[in-house]
């Protein structure tokens, strides 16, 4: 459906075109409880503005039907083609009626119906961005159409019934209920948002001098009991107070209401007073505070869209920055400034900045403010770039212009742009105006340009010098350390500023260092690399340095020079196992246990994967016995062992007891669903458990989160035939949900079992033109992403690009990234 894809030109010219006042949208969703109905009624009343020439536009829906189109009260002939209704005969002043039926979504574009197996009850909820709306309404789709929009909603009697703006009228009809929602301030259609079901509702409030602002979390009713509403409510507090002070702007939504929910694409989304949730920040059991701090920065990451997003939208999605690198920014400033998560810029720099630094080194790399020219570029462009790079260069911007006048920049562009559409320079203009700075040259060093540097010490004859590859202007510390009784403890630190290739470092104890660190403070968006005398040092002892942020930006510089072939995996390895038992904060220590399992898999040679497999076994096995009893090390650990047990079979049998309960785990350590699913399916993979444990555990879960690791742990036996049976699943069954796709082909893949999937390479290649066609965009990208062949030649894939230089750019670039990351591996493991 080519015609799905809509352009950058054509829909800017529709925006020249047409003026949009209001939509009025009408669904039924009365039905949705019945399995056998596929869709839904929905009729949209669209009031709008045409230019003298405009005698006629289009109108997007994609869904089952198109029944009525009526212009202006006349009836007109229904012209669709599945993703535009052509309309004619236009006014100045225009009322546009469209009678239409939606689909109900099972991939969470759109509307998305679930079903708890649980208890039997039905969940919906909508999910848009960048371009979903239009499949639950006739409606303009795209950013600066912005409009009022006001839903009535008929729906069973007794369900939550929720959109962006409060309920003004709540009526029986028949068998359920028609809800009325207070039209919306202007809104871009991609942020509306529905939702409707059984839903348990904790409802509280904020204050600020004389504004009130309802507060409501929600969820299934089967997880109410692990809602911890109190601490959400808590971090909803404190980011109010926070935006209220630091923008100078009310917030502008009336209500603010949280809802998580299942089988969720995103980790969350900012429709204004209905923020969407993944149901993974509902914790089942235990949870590190890392778990904790990360619900809370996506909380107030989605606040920050409130302002940035929604009150002021981007123009087209070229400038999506201008509201993900801020809201990315924006939830590590407010989580590390008001809630108890004080730390939050160590997991930005060990984690997203990971994200971004992997992304800029892809070939399909891309500026900050990015080429955009259509939506299937868009949905590909909420990457590391748009989202972590963009953050840490306003990380950057920050303590350039000085943080004050950041925040009075960001005063004047909401009082300047309220509920309007904006590009970059409508931002430079109002940060110019609050900090005297010309940011145009910041801008195109920083904005305007792709790739990351790096940044190393060279030391010789009494000097220092700071080296970085691909120049651009910085200002970053260099810390020196010495190592005094086993211990690395600064002794030293100066900033400079750099622009150039090389820069002479005044820092008198800097020549007798044992560990010299440049970026100190992670204040520049750079790759650290330590130099020979440095990386000696931290294999010593770098959990003995104090601080998280160093350690982390220490981390960093390892994982990257491993990436990067530079560091040999087996030292990098040893790093791990020496000084990872010993790390303190809990997201560094997850992200450190991540990349170790990686590296195995990807970068160490085959010849000796086996024997590092076995011994990254026993390291987090012994870690998880002696990990403190309860703590969050000990919880990280004993998921690592499930990871690391899935290529090793050799602690098969303690797995088994521990599972089956003839032996006690660890003092301290909670065997919840999660873990439990972890290390079956880990047991599984090694051929170690089969069926007959996977329905003695889903009658132990029978829940939703445990029919998705159910299907993950059967597809993931090492039997020809069980992966061939998935395989065929993944690609043909098209009843799957975007989550039981997921668990499909996580079995798929489980173990690195080239030798049970090798044989379906060539299918792969053949299916992706079709799949592209004929699939939505999530599930064809789940596909294309997640089953591509980690063999040990690019010939295959180059071949294909090859042949297919006319297939969509979308469709090429994940397939150039997926490439490229496997020649990464190939080249790595050469390097060893």
């Amino acid at each position: 459906m080519s015609s799905a894809n809509l352009g950058r030109e054509a829909t800017a010219a529709r925006s020249a075109d047409i003026t949009l006042h209001t939509v009025h949208v009408e669904l039924d969703v009365t039905g949705a409880p019945d399995a056998a109905v596929t869709g839904f009624p929905t009729t949209s009343v669209l009031r709008f503005d045409a230019a003298d020439a405009a005698d006629q536009t289009w109108i997007d829906f994609i869904g089952e039907a198109v029944e009525q189109v009526e212009v202006n009260g006349v009836a007109q002939p229904v012209d669709w083609d599945g993703a535009r209704i052509r309309i004619h005969d236009l006014r100045a002043h225009n009322t546009v009626r469209i009678v239409a039926r939606g689909a109900y979504s099972r991939s969470g574009e759109g509307l998305h119906r679930f079903v708890d197996p649980v208890d039997g009850a039905t969940y919906l909820y909508t999910q848009y961005e960048p371009a979903d709306s239009r499949r639950v309404m006739a409606c303009f789709e795209q950013p600066d159409m912005k409009g009022h929009y006001a839903f009535s909603v008929t729906a069973p009697a007794g369900w939550q019934v929720l959109s962006n703006q409060p309920a003004v009228t709540v009526a029986p009809t028949g068998d359920g209920q028609r809800v009325e929602f207070a039209p919306t301030p202007p809104l871009s259609s991609y942020i509306t948002a529905i939702a409707a079901g059984p839903y348990h509702r904790v409802d509280s409030e904020w204050r600020r001098g004389d504004q009130t602002v309802a507060l409501g979390v929600l969820c299934r009713a089967s997880l109410a009991q692990h809602l911890d509403a109190e601490e959400i409510i808590e971090v909803t507090r404190q980011g109010l107070d926070f935006f209220t002070d630091a923008f100078a702007y009310p917030y502008p939504w009336g209500k603010y209401d949280q809802i998580f929910v299942p089988e969720y694409n995103l980790g969350a989304m900012e429709n204004p007073g209905l923020v969407t949730f993944t149901e993974g920040y509902v914790f089942r059991g235990a949870a590190t505070v890392a778990q904790r701090e990360g619900r809370a920065n996506t909380i107030l990451h989605e606040m920050a869209h409130m302002w940035f997003g929604d009150l002021v939208t981007m123009r087209w999605w070229d400038d999506l920055w201008l509201k993900e690198s801020f809201a990315d920014y924006m939830g590590a400033h407010a989580t590390a400034a008001v809630t108890r998560f004080t730390d939050a810029w160590v997991t930005f720099a060990a984690r997203r900045k990971s994200w971004a630094y992997q992304q800029d080194q892809l070939p399909t790399t891309h500026p900050i403010v990015a080429d955009i020219p259509d939506l299937e570029a868009a949905k590909l462009n909420f990457d590391g770039i748009t989202y972590a790079k963009g953050a840490a260069v306003l990380k950057q911007l920050v303590a350039f212009v000085g943080e004050e006048a950041f925040f009075e920049g960001a005063r004047r562009y909401f009082a300047a742009h309220a509920y309007g559409n904006t590009t970059l320079a409508d931002l430079l203009t109002q940060l110019e105006a609050a900090s005297g700075r010309d940011l145009r040259a910041w801008s195109r060093a920083w904005l305007e340009t792709t790739g990351v540097s790096t940044v190393s010490i060279e030391r010789g004859d009494g000097e220092v010098t700071l080296v970085q590859t691909d120049p651009r202007p910085h200002r970053l510390g260099i810390a020196a350390y010495a190592l005094e009784n086993g211990r690395l403890v600064r002794t030293g630190s100066v900033e400079v500023d750099i622009a150039d290739e090389r820069t002479a470092v005044p820092l008198p104890t800097a020549a007798t260092a044992a560990l010299l660190l440049p970026n100190e403070g992670d204040r520049t968006y750079a790759k650290a690399r330590l130099d020979a005398a440095s990386l000696d040092a931290v294999q010593a002892a770098l959990s003995t340095i104090d601080d998280a942020l160093t350690r982390g930006i220490v981390w960093s510089a390892l994982w990257n020079a491993a990436r990067d072939g530079e560091l040999p995996v087996a030292r990098y390895l040893d790093i791990v196992r020496r000084h990872a038992p010993a790390e303190s904060n809990i997201a560094l220590l997850t992200d450190v246990l991540a990349n170790a399992a990686f590296a195995i898999g990807h970068y160490v040679p085959e010849a000796d994967r086996a024997a590092q497999h076995a011994a990254w076994l026993e390291a987090t096995w012994q870690a998880m016995m002696d990990a403190a009893p309860g703590s969050g090390a000990q919880l990280a650990w004993a998921r690592a062992v499930g990871q690391a047990a899935a290529d090793d079979g050799s602690r098969a049998a303690e797995l088994r007891a521990l599972l089956t309960g003839t032996q006690g785990p660890p003092a301290g350590l909670a065997l919840d669903p999660e873990l439990r699913w972890t290390w079956w399916t880990a047991l599984a993979t090694t051929g170690d458990a089969d069926t007959a444990d996977a329905d003695a555990e889903l009658a132990r879960d029978a829940t939703a989160t445990g029919r998705t690791a159910y299907i993950e742990m059967c597809a993931s036996r090492p039997l020809a035939r069980v992966r061939a049976d998935a395989w065929h699943r993944a690609w043909d069954d098209t009843t799957l949900t975007n989550d039981h796709l997921s668990a499909t082909i996580a079995g798929i893949r489980a173990g690195g079992r080239r030798d049970l999937i090798a044989r379906f390479d060539a299918d792969y290649f053949a299916r992706l033109r079709p799949t592209w066609d004929e699939r939505s965009i999530e599930i064809a990208r789940r596909l294309v992403r997640g089953l591509f062949p980690a063999s040990d030649s690019l010939a295959p894939v180059d071949a294909w690009l090859a042949e297919n230089a006319a297939a969509p750019a979308a469709l090429r670039r994940i397939v150039v990234e997926q490439r490229d990351h496997l020649a990464r591996d190939l080249r790595v493991r050469a390097a060893q």
